[in-house]
């Protein structure tokens, strides 16, 4: 098994293998899907390990746990004939090969237990059809057509792909999704059955989807996998507000129409960036389909698109079930996107610290998001307005001495400073203080001219 470059996956094989050497499992367990596809295709291997047998998938996982080579109990899915354990750092799933049977509301399949052909005529496409033997290391080619395929590098389903996108819905996104990752082609009936299927997608769960959705997008080409979901019709059923952005034209700063912009945008931002920045990339114009206006000498605006984008976008991203925390972030950064791009040199220093105070933690993110936008508007890229920012920026925040644009006195210093309850006029007066840093009146955690000012203002009626 040295062929498998992951040492520790490697490790965790041979265990596998020895553990079950000289029982009656020994010859009978192949390994399947993405690790034998991925080492032929020299690929690191994936984290999860596959294994297919003819018999119970739940007494193989119990016979590991057994042994000690699982340290936890399996979790077993009688119903589907699967089992799962922890071997190391790697999930090992255990299928009894089946055959599966699917009601036409549901992806959910009915099982009943069959033969290795049987096992991988069920599964999603071709190239992860493969059986390697885990004792012998012989290869199986079931199918006839997994070699070749990728040899050839097609993504095809084992049987008619109308049935097996009407059984799982899911497996039209997985099938973009790989064709993406492994810059495959999608042969041409698979594609077909695509299309006209992709209504189905409907069936399965948003959550489900947000998974293969987020694969997609944090993949290096992320835009030729949005591009296939939007050409088969599948971005619209899922995220209509991004397939809505297609054809949508732009002004006289912008060289393409709002879709392709927003895909050269994302192309500036590396998956090493994450998530929240990948999907900030993506969406940060998504407002522009519903703001757009054009003057009559054919000026195209877009008022506040900033402010309507990061509501949909927000909207969109909980519907497909991304947390709270991860939706109101990409709103956030939305609606702030525009600032850093305006900067010009006749800009204050307030102007400055106010950015400063307002982007908060947030800042280096959207001058980020700016110099992508930026450079995706443009046939070539002047990068002198962005520098002259961040030298002023530099200016700015050295005379804060490091320090944050906030209140330098407490809400308990304030109410004892102006003898008041706590109301909501603790938190005007904290706004107040913060707005005087930011006119640069005050400086940052300078408590002693903060009282002054703030009793100041209080005899001047603050509110």
């Amino acid at each position: 098994m040295s062929f498998y470059r992951s040492g520790d996956m490697q490790t965790i094989i041979e265990k596998l293998r020895e553990a079950t050497a000289g029982t009656g499992y020994e010859g009978r367990l192949y390994l399947v899907g993405g690790i034998v596809r991925d080492r032929i295709l020299q690929r690191p291997p994936c984290d999860d390990i596959d294994i297919v047998l003819e018999g119970d998938a739940a007494e193989l996982a119990a016979f590991l746990f057994d042994i000690n080579l699982a340290k936890q109990p399996p979790i077993t899915y009688p119903r589907f004939g699967t089992a799962g354990i922890n071997v190391g750092s790697a999930q090992v799933e255990i299928v009894g090969a089946r055959r599966e049977s699917y009601g036409h509301a549901s992806r959910k399949p009915s099982t009943e237990p069959a033969t290795l052909y049987d096992d991988v005529l069920r599964r999603d496409f071709t190239i992860n059809t493969l059986l390697e033997n885990l004792h012998t290391g012989e290869i199986l080619d079931l199918t006839g057509k997994a070699h070749s395929d990728i040899r050839d590098r097609i993504i095809r389903t084992p049987l008619d792909p109308l049935v097996t996108f009407n059984d799982d819905p899911l497996r039209m996104l997985r099938a973009i999704r790989f064709a993406a990752r492994l810059g495959f082609d999608i042969d041409e009936q698979t594609w077909r059955a695509i299309c006209e299927m992709s209504h189905r997608i409907n069936i399965v769960s948003a959550e489900r989807i947000r998974g293969e959705f987020v694969k997609i997008i944090m993949d290096e080409d992320a835009t030729g996998g949005l591009e296939m979901l939007r050409e088969s019709g599948l971005l619209e059923k899922f995220a209509p507000e991004l397939a809505a952005m297609y054809g949508v034209g732009q002004n006289v700063y912008h060289l393409c129409d709002v879709w392709k912009h927003s895909l050269k945008t994302l192309e500036s931002i590396p998956p090493q960036q994450g998530l929240v920045m990948r999907l900030t990339a993506l969406l940060h114009d998504v407002g522009k389909v519903r703001t757009r206006t054009e003057d009559v000498p054919g000026e195209v605006h877009f008022y506040r698109h900033e402010e309507v984008g990061a509501q949909i976008a927000e909207q969109l991203l909980k519907r497909l079930t991304f947390s709270n925390a991860q939706a109101e972030e990409v709103a956030f950064l939305i609606s702030m996107h525009l600032r850093v791009g305006s900067y010009n040199e006749e800009w204050s220093d307030a102007a400055m610290r106010r950015l400063i105070r307002d982007a908060g933690e947030h800042l280096d993110d959207l001058i980020t998001i700016a110099q992508a936008d930026s450079t995706a508007a443009k046939t070539t890229t002047d990068q002198s307005a962005l520098a002259s920012f961040r030298s002023r920026l530099a200016q700015v925040k050295e005379k804060l001495r490091g320090k944050t644009i906030e209140s330098p006195l407490s809400g308990a210093e304030i109410m004892d400073a102006l003898g008041l309850e706590e109301s909501p006029k603790i938190g005007e007066a904290k706004k107040y203080l913060e707005e005087q840093i930011v006119q640069g009146n005050l400086l940052p955690g300078d408590k002693v001219k903060g009282l002054q000012l703030l009793l100041k203002a209080e005899q001047f009626g603050l509110k």
